[in-house]
């Protein structure tokens, strides 16, 4: 008999309506878990179990009329997002005890929705780095290997899903956050279009590069979270895209998006770096797949080469100037503190130089891959990553080096503003997840989610989990040893 986190968000979703199970039991079968695992795998910071419980008793209690799919689901909310009421740390001992008054337009939407949030993901501080490995909380696992780095920014969100804690998660991208713990811990991580997702109500929309969005185990229950927060919200900096017939969730249930035209390239795009074979067979075996389902699949020139890294390089410095009270910077990591000491000496000419000659590479990277409907590549240079292995050394400038060249192909999509996303098609000889990285046009979500959806079916599916999915007793299912992957 299979358990409840063993069904995906949206089979959760279908068993509330169909009276088999309610929200109540959802939300405390899953909190059963991550009071189990949640330390182990490191996926929260702050674990709201009581308002869980309150908000399920509301969902049940919800007339059956007007509920979306994932009314009273459970999920958890990225420790970088404000949430009303809520200790929201953005990962930081210097922001330990901060408890916002008002939520993000993401989080209100959420709600709104039904779904209900068991607690704060472990994160980056301030969301300045792909491994999330802080002060606040244990450092985010992945639960294929707990050796290895869950990733980050949304490392914690990629750990809780990875783990079965929660189904789907909401994250935010800036650089890759969605997508990077998505490739390592075998997930589907979607970074939408720009402006698709609302970041309000506050921010000035940090020249486009972040955007919040969907993590899951499967396509269809990422595109069905995605319907839920692409809702537009007037103000926002950036136009959202038209929503596509449908939604995005018909998208991905119809998987038929045509035939496409697919520009294939391993080529690293932010650091001369090797890629591991492991990636680049990845990306192959994508590649056939896409042929096989009759797209044309042709090899094309990176769009970006590592002479665009000092651009991204000093728009970075400059994000990571978030307002940090004067007595509490000494709390922050010697990479944070780096990162805002360089950012600190950019001056306005400066930066606004550099938006300009980064839009001018935007727009010769649009004009070489003009005649591709969708680019494929690897998510990473390389598979995975120790715990610890980008501190190790004690510096930060070695620290934020490595991290560059472990992930030089996710953050261009954030400059472009184009929908990317991780799918996890390849596997190393231990078992391990391998992603492949999957963008298409400015707007075309549908599009991309779509062909997604079919190179998971052609794949066989990809919800399969590591051995730490059965680590927690069941009078249903035999236990077995955390870290030995699994099929």
């Amino acid at each position: 008999m299979a358990e409840l986190h063993d069904l995906t968000a949206l089979e959760q979703g279908a068993a509330i309506a169909r009276g088999e199970c309610s929200s109540v039991d959802l939300v405390e079968h899953h909190l059963s878990r991550v009071d189990a695992l949640g330390d182990t795998v490191g996926a929260f910071v702050t674990v709201t179990g009581e308002a869980a419980r309150q908000a399920a008793r509301a969902a049940d209690a919800t007339p059956a009329q007007g509920r979306g799919p994932l009314h009273g689901v459970p999920t958890a909310i990225k420790d970088l997002t404000l949430t009303a009421g809520v200790r929201t740390t953005f990962g930081s001992a210097a922001f330990a005890d901060l408890v916002p008054p008002l939520d993000a337009d993401v989080v209100r939407l959420i709600r709104a929705a039904g779904l209900v949030s068991l607690g704060k993901t472990t994160t980056s501080e301030l969301g300045c780095s792909l491994y999330s490995e802080g002060l606040v909380a244990p450092p985010a696992r992945n639960p294929w290997d707990l050796a290895y780095t869950a990733g980050g920014s949304s490392g914690g969100a990629g750990a809780a899903v990875a783990a079965g804690l929660v189904p789907v998660a909401q994250g935010s991208d800036g650089g890759g956050s969605l997508r990077i713990p998505a490739s390592l811990c075998g997930l589907v991580g979607h970074k939408p279009s720009r402006g698709a997702v609302p970041g309000g109500p506050l921010g000035f929309g940090a020249f486009g590069l972040p955007i919040n969005g969907p993590l899951g185990r499967t396509v269809a229950d990422v595109a069905a979270l995605l319907d839920v927060m692409a809702v537009p919200v007037p103000g926002e900096p950036y136009l959202p895209p038209p929503a596509p017939d449908g939604g995005y969730l018909g998208a991905a249930r119809g998987a038929a998006p045509g035939r496409l035209r697919v520009g294939r390239f391993t080529a690293p795009m932010l650091a001369d770096e090797p890629v591991h074979p492991d990636c680049v067979a990845a990306v192959d075996a994508a590649a056939a797949l896409l042929a096989e389902a009759g797209h044309e699949v042709v090899d094309v020139p990176a769009p970006f080469g590592p002479e665009v890294w000092p651009l991204f390089e000093i728009v970075w410095y400059v994000l990571a100037l978030t307002p940090v009270p004067p007595e509490r910077e000494s709390r922050l990591l010697p990479l944070t503190r780096l990162l805002r000491s360089r950012g600190a000496e950019i001056s306005a000419g400066t930066l606004t130089s550099t938006l300009g000659e980064l839009q001018a590479q935007v727009r010769r990277a649009a004009r070489r891959t003009a005649g591709c409907d969708l680019l494929l590549c690897p998510t990473l240079s390389a598979p995975q990553a120790p715990v610890g292995w980008f501190t190790a050394a004690g510096d930060p400038e070695r620290d934020f080096d490595l991290q560059r060249r472990f992930s030089p192909y996710c953050a261009v999509f954030n400059v472009t503003g184009e929908p990317s996303v991780s799918l996890p098609l390849g596997r190393t000889a231990e078992g391990l997840p391998v992603g492949v990285l999957l963008t298409g046009r400015y707007g075309a979500d549908a599009t991309l989610i779509g062909v997604a959806a079919q190179l998971e079916h052609a794949s066989g599916g990809w919800d399969r989990h590591p051995a730490v999915w059965r680590a927690v007793g069941s009078a249903n299912v035999n236990t077995s040893g955390v870290g030995e992957p699994m099929s």
